[in-house]
Formats: C-alpha cells, sequence, structure tokens
C-alpha cells in the first residue's frame, strides 16, 4: 500500500461543524465517478447555501488516482475541504442485520450521520458486518453507507427517494444499467427470501449474505451486473 494512505491532506483547517461529504473510490489509478461526485457536492453546496471551498476540489484528489485501489473522503465545511485517504473496506457478501435504530432522511451527504453511526454500532455489538436501517414507520431504507436492491420477480426493487434515502451514485448507476426497477414503500417482509444486494460508489454491487442470521439466496443476475458496474476508461 502506498505511503499516502492513512494520511490526511488539509486544505485550510480541518473544523468539527457541518459539511458535506463525498466518499471515492480509486480503482486501478482512476477515479471512475469523480464527475458525478463533483456534480452532486457542487449542487448540496448551493442547495444548502454552504461555502464552497477555495481550493478546486477535482484538483485536490486527482493527485491521489496514482495510489492504485483506495478510498477517498472528501470533506467540506466552512469552506475548506480535507482529502483522508484510506484502504478499502472487506468487499465480500456482508452478514447485515435489522436495525433497530431508526432512518433519519438523508437527502444529503452531509456530515450528520448519527442514525447511521449508531446503527453501525449496533451490528458490531450483534456481530455482523452492517446494518440496514428502516424508517420509523417500517418502511426499508438504506444501509449504514449503501443503498439496498433486491430481485422480486423479473423486476429489481429499491426504495423510493421519498423514503428519505440518500440518491447515492451507485444507485444511480445501477438504475442506469438496468430496465424495469420498481421504487417504491415496502416493509420489511418484502425482503423475506429475496436475493439482494447493496451498491455505493466505493464497493460496487456486493451480494448480501445474510440478513438477520438467514442467508439470502443468490441470484445469477446480481453476479452479471457486478462486473458492468464500473465504467469503462
Amino acid at each position: 500500500m502506498p505511503a499516502e494512505i492513512g494520511l490526511l491532506y488539509v486544505c485550510g483547517v480541518e473544523t468539527a461543524g457541518y459539511g458535506l461529504i463525498e466518499t471515492m473510490r480509486v480503482r486501478d489509478g482512476r477515479i471512475p465517478f469523480l464527475e458525478r461526485h463533483l456534480a452532486r457536492l457542487d449542487r448540496s453546496l448551493g442547495e444548502l447555501g454552504l461555502a464552497r471551498p477555495a481550493r478546486d476540489v477535482a484538483a485536490l484528489v486527482t493527485p491521489f488516482a496514482g495510489t492504485g485501489n483506495a478510498v477517498l473522503r472528501v470533506e467540506v465545511c466552512d469552506g475548506r475541504a480535507t482529502v483522508t485517504v484510506r484502504e478499502l473496506p472487506p468487499l465480500a457478501p456482508p452478514a447485515v442485520l435489522t436495525a433497530s435504530e431508526p432512518h433519519e432522511p438523508y437527502p444529503r451527504k452531509t456530515t450528520q450521520r448519527d442514525c447511521f453511526v449508531d446503527a453501525a454500532l449496533e451490528a458490531d455489538v450483534g456481530e455482523a458486518d452492517d446494518a440496514l436501517l428502516l424508517t420509523p414507520e417500517g418502511w426499508v431504507a438504506e444501509g449504514t453507507v449503501w443503498n439496498v436492491f433486491w430481485w422480486n420477480g423479473d423486476w429489481l426493487r429499491t426504495p423510493a427517494l421519498d423514503v428519505g434515502i440518500l440518491p447515492g451514485i451507485g444507485r444511480a448507476r445501477v438504475l442506469e444499467l438496468v430496465t424495469g426497477v420498481e421504487h417504491g414503500r415496502y416493509p420489511e417482509q418484502a425482503l423475506v427470501g429475496k436475493s439482494l444486494f447493496l451498491t455505493n460508489a466505493v464497493r460496487g454491487i456486493v451480494p448480501i449474505a445474510s440478513l438477520d442470521g438467514v442467508p439470502v439466496p443468490a441470484d445469477p443476475r446480481t453476479a452479471e451486473l457486478a462486473p458492468r458496474f464500473w465504467p469503462e476508461a
């Protein structure tokens, strides 16, 4: 792993205030969805009326593209940007539990992530790899850092954005690749016996191994879809 991994590149002074996050994958020396990350960041800054960073974010992250395979966490707060470089998370199919921590609306990728932090801690205590959150009304929402999809006959299903989930870049990529996707409000029971997978811009498409201790059936369509997730150079 290159020496840069684990170091913090700071533009200005890091603060603990409210800000925005973009988590980017470096894959084979490239940042596959860089333009989408930058566009979402700029859009969210405008919608929230937050100060844009004094330095160009693209110029900050592109020097790290040569790290091979890594994760970049970009945080913009008070007009300042930080870039943290870390190793890839595990990419094996995770064991997931349904969190008791209720989901809170998360339409933008902000630093206000308490419900996800608490759900991840709950998963750790429960000896699971990750957690899936439900809304207070009981609708399936999203994972701690990912969107969820599942196969339902000939259709692919995912929670609708009006549930309050993040419009993830990985989610948008799946919607580009698959025709016949149903968006809706689904109760937890809708997942029983279904083949589920998670997606985000770091992991790509990863099947879920188990949910609440029950093995999740595999579906060959997920395996076929996964390598197509990453755009060609």
